[in-house]
């Protein structure tokens, strides 16, 4: 709508006269419009009140996310008796247990640098230490054609490493900063007596400064070592360990892996932070003093689901109910975690634990507070989501009629002020009339005084 409070610009002397009327008839005619836009702005507030109960709901949700991960692998706990000799990692499969280790050999890549007597390379960017244009690399008795894309040392390196031959390329300076002396090194990937060669078609490149050999260790005290071509090794189903130092003769490190009460104390204590939030969140909705979704029954259905979240028993199992868990709700329904009845629940029997949490998608609490929160947030017919699509729909369609009723209005005042600029423009035409004809009388009145003289 175009501002009512622009001037009417008139002749006549009645133009302020004029504006004003435009003005007031504008305003009359916008009383529908103001009551639109109010309308709207209570739309709009109901929409942000329940984008915010979104993002709690949403934020409870994460926090189930992160609970059923503790069920996982981050609900394992790692300790190595001496981490100067080995380190351990839990992946997928994990399981409890105890192992020891007796680190025999780290082991040793194949080492080998270009030889003395090849073209000197101060440059590896613009020089090699071959001419040739295409090159074979032999790596244990396997000759593979290597074509780098420039004739420079760079090059080289690159095109090696790009050949995936379980070797790796480098580039080495055995001169100093001012007279340097750039050599080709490639190493094997593999702890073990690798044979590696370079050939340019008319000699070898490379020398053998070390040959490798695997790495070995025992476990659980058997009298044989394992051996292995790398020193990150799987010691059982989601646990690998990696060598780091040989063990002293005869001194295994202990390698054990447990469930972390701790890991789940702490998704629980997130747990109970989001779901208390989302109890204010609802709380600020209730009451004469409530937000802008007072008295809908969204603030309810979503009550209502909190209550559900935490009514879960199992049928059976050692831990039944969040109770059993420590957690207990005050007067104003909010959660809190008794970190020392947890301990006491759980205990070193977190296979019960295990039980009552069950997964989102397999029983248990996970899957009833899951089918829960799915049913307000999920996009297609969550309560949440719904409600908040029906609103932005209103608020569209309300947008619409706040566009047409602001053409209206518009229409209203440029009509007034077209009708207003014809009878000013009258009122100015007859006003001149009548300053003209008061002219005339004037002369004559004058002239006739004259005459009578």
């Amino acid at each position: 709508m175009a501002d009512s409070s622009t001037l009417f610009t008139g002749a006549s002397r009645y133009a302020s006269d004029f504006q004003s009327l435009i003005d007031r008839a504008v305003r009359i005619a916008s009383l529908p419009l103001t009551q639109l836009q109010s309308a709207r702005s209570t739309l709009q507030a109901q929409s942000s009140a329940l984008s915010a109960l979104e993002d709690a709901f949403q934020s409870l949700q994460t926090a189930l996310s992160s609970l059923e991960s503790a069920t996982g692998v981050s609900g394992y706990s790692t300790a190595v008796s001496n981490g100067a000799v080995l380190s351990a990692a839990v992946s997928t499969g994990a399981m409890t247990g105890v192992w020891t280790v007796e680190v025999t050999s780290l082991g040793a890549w194949t080492s080998t640098l270009s030889k003395d007597g090849l073209t000197t390379v101060t440059d590896p960017s613009t020089q090699n230490i071959s001419a040739a244009s295409s090159f074979t690399l032999t790596v244990d008795g396997t000759p593979t054609v290597i074509t780098p894309a420039a004739g420079t040392l760079a090059a080289l390196v690159e095109a090696i490493n790009e050949a995936d031959l379980e070797v790796e390329a480098s580039v080495v300076n055995l001169g100093s900063g001012s007279s340097p002396d750039y050599r080709l090194a490639i190493r094997s990937t593999k702890l073990a007596a690798v044979s590696i060669q370079l050939n340019d078609g008319t000699q070898d490149l490379m020398e053998t400064l070390a040959t490798g050999g695997p790495a070995a260790y025992k476990v659980n005290g058997m009298a044989s070592a394992i051996q292995s071509d790398s020193r990150t090794v799987t010691l059982a189903p989601g646990l690998t360990i990696t060598l780091l130092s040989v063990s002293e003769t005869g001194v295994a490190t202990t390698v054990t892996v447990s469930r972390s009460a701790t890991a789940f104390s702490n998704a629980l204590s997130s747990l109970v932070t989001a779901y208390n939030a989302a109890v204010d969140a609802l709380d600020a909705h209730r009451g004469q003093k409530g937000g802008a979704l007072a008295g809908q029954s969204i603030v309810f259905t979503l009550t209502d689901a909190l209550r559900q979240l935490t009514r879960y028993e199992a049928g059976s199992g050692a831990i039944r109910s969040l109770t059993d868990l420590g957690l207990s709700f005050d007067d104003k329904g909010k959660l809190s975690l008794d970190a020392t009845a947890f301990q006491d629940a759980v205990g070193d029997n977190a296979s019960a634990l295990l039980d009552f949490l069950g997964a989102s998608a397999g029983g248990g609490f996970l899957q009833w507070a899951s089918g829960v929160l799915d049913g307000l947030l999920d996009s297609t017919d969550g309560a949440l989501s719904l409600s908040l699509g029906t609103l932005r729909d209103q608020l569209s369609a309300q947008d619409d009629r706040i566009e047409a009723e602001q053409d209206r209005v518009e229409q209203i005042r440029q009509n007034l002020v077209a009708q207003m600029a014809a009878a000013d423009a009258l009122i100015a035409s007859l006003e001149q009339q009548a300053r003209y004809i008061t002219g005339l009388f004037e002369s004559m009145r004058i002239a006739a005084q004259m005459y009578s003289q």
